[in-house]
């Protein structure tokens, strides 16, 4: 009979927390920050998958970590928004229970589960001022952080956060605080701990519209992004439009299925 090697509670802990750590430091950073016009949500990124997404009207998701992880918890996200929305008011849908419900999912993962998840999250809700703004830091065992007006995660996120502390207004235009987060991701990473010059095409980059009513996430890119990395300001018409919704039923869509026709005879 095989003997059974004991590990005490304390130790398990430990173990899984030096594994997610370990993951999510592999992974490239992201910020997320308050300015005048409303949120900022920045990700280092050159692939097509997305780490910014939209929650609902006026919530954003961020994440860092395995994509494919964070990427069932955005959905899950979603689905729960809609759900509030469709079954009360959209004005119940809130960051704060967004929040509550990952923290109660990342911690029973992290509790009951052999491999804890190594992703860290951020849910983002814009307010009317930015002493509204809400930002919640999520990590991987379930902790949650109510984060004041920025926030940085993944691997060197605490050198990241030292340059957004000793800068971060929340008082400054979109140029500027673009500006900001570009030149705080590319502080770190650099060979011999050089600093970077970070690309439009190295972002991933989105705003919450604070003027805006309905829905406020905007994606920046393409020539948009470049003019603010270049500090040139642009017209709010000039802001990305929303992530694409579900198309409308085309006026021909057929009601009855081909299946159902009678083909005997």
């Amino acid at each position: 009979m095989a003997m059974q090697f004991y590990a005490s509670p304390e130790q398990v802990q430990r173990d899984r927390s030096e594994y997610a750590r370990k993951g999510i430091a592999r992974g490239r950073s992201a910020v997320v920050l308050s300015y005048e016009g409303g949120i900022l949500l920045v990700a280092e990124n050159i692939t097509t998958l997305r780490k910014i997404s939209e929650i609902y009207d006026r919530i954003a998701f961020a994440a860092v970590g395995r994509y494919n992880e964070f990427e069932s918890l955005r959905r899950a996200g979603v689905r729960m928004a809609d759900t509030i929305g469709l079954t009360y008011d959209r004005r119940d849908v809130t960051g704060r229970a967004l929040a509550n419900a990952y923290t109660q999912t990342l911690g029973a993962i992290f509790s009951e589960t052999q491999k804890p998840y190594e992703v860290e999250i951020c849910i983002a809700q814009v307010g009317a001022t930015p002493e509204q703004d809400e930002l919640y830091r999520i990590m991987y065992d379930g902790s949650a952080l109510d984060e004041p007006g920025f926030m940085a995660m993944g691997g060197q996120a605490e050198a990241i956060a030292n340059v957004l502390k000793e800068r971060h207004d929340v008082n400054a235009d979109l140029p500027t605080a673009l500006a900001l987060a570009a030149e705080a991701l590319g502080s770190v990473g650099g060979e011999n701990g050089q600093t970077r010059t970070l690309a439009a095409k190295q972002l991933e980059v989105a705003v919450l519209d604070r003027k805006r009513t309905g829905r406020t996430f905007r994606r920046l890119a393409d020539a948009t992004l470049t003019s603010l990395l270049g500090h040139q300001s642009v017209a709010d018409a000039d802001l990305g439009e929303t992530d694409a919704a579900p198309p409308a039923p085309a006026d021909s869509k057929p009601t009855e299925s081909a299946a159902s026709e009678d083909t005997e005879g």
